[in-house]
């Protein structure tokens, strides 16, 4: 997930890692946190695949920052990784589907409403769950935390039902230069 997000924050601008790693935190928030560790590591992988550039390398420019950029392949790949969505992506994974969501609008509506139509199905396994172990015996304290669960992934799946509804009203809407009078009739030059 880490590469996917770094493509994408590089196919918006190119960034040096203090950047990216700034951008992460502001994109993603608190749900999901990256060290230099992971980052720089991250960032070597896909300058090996070539999927990013140093615009400026050390070796040419002394104590410069390198700064990353997305190449074509990169573009390629982050389209790639962005339409794949696995088993792990849905169900076990919150944060993939996260950083997913963070880049949405680089999706085909038809493939958005996909993606979150496999999160609502992955949310109810989870939901059916934590409703049969609810019935297990368990103090009071892990009953409060198994009913929080319970409320928390049904408010998700509301969200997810508004976030399906209100791209299927987007993909119904006519496109732009095709505009209608109230009366519904077509206006001249459309």
């Amino acid at each position: 997930m880490l590469e996917l997000a770094v493509l994408g924050l590089l196919k918006e601008r190119s960034m040096h890692g203090y950047q990216l790693k700034k951008s992460l935190s502001e994109t993603l928030g608190p749900f999901w946190q990256v060290s230099y560790g992971a980052l720089y590591p991250a960032l070597k992988r896909l300058r090996t695949q070539g999927a990013v550039e140093e615009v400026f390398p050390k070796t040419k420019v002394g104590r410069r920052k390198n700064v990353y950029r997305l190449t074509d392949k990169g573009e390629r790949l982050f389209t790639e990784l962005l339409e794949s969505v696995g088993e792990r992506d849905t169900v076990g994974d919150d944060n993939g589907f996260r950083v997913r969501l963070a880049f949405f609008r680089y999706l085909k509506p038809e493939t958005r409403i996909g993606v979150l139509e496999r999160r609502r199905a992955a949310l109810y396994v989870r939901l059916g769950e934590l409703k049969q172990r609810l019935t297990s015996r368990a103090d009071d304290y892990t009953l409060s935390l198994m009913r929080h669960g319970m409320d928390s992934t049904e408010r998700d799946i509301s969200w997810v039902d508004d976030l399906i509804q209100a791209e299927r009203r987007a993909a119904r809407r006519p496109r732009r230069g095709r505009r209608k009078t109230p009366a519904g009739a077509k206006e001249e030059g459309a």
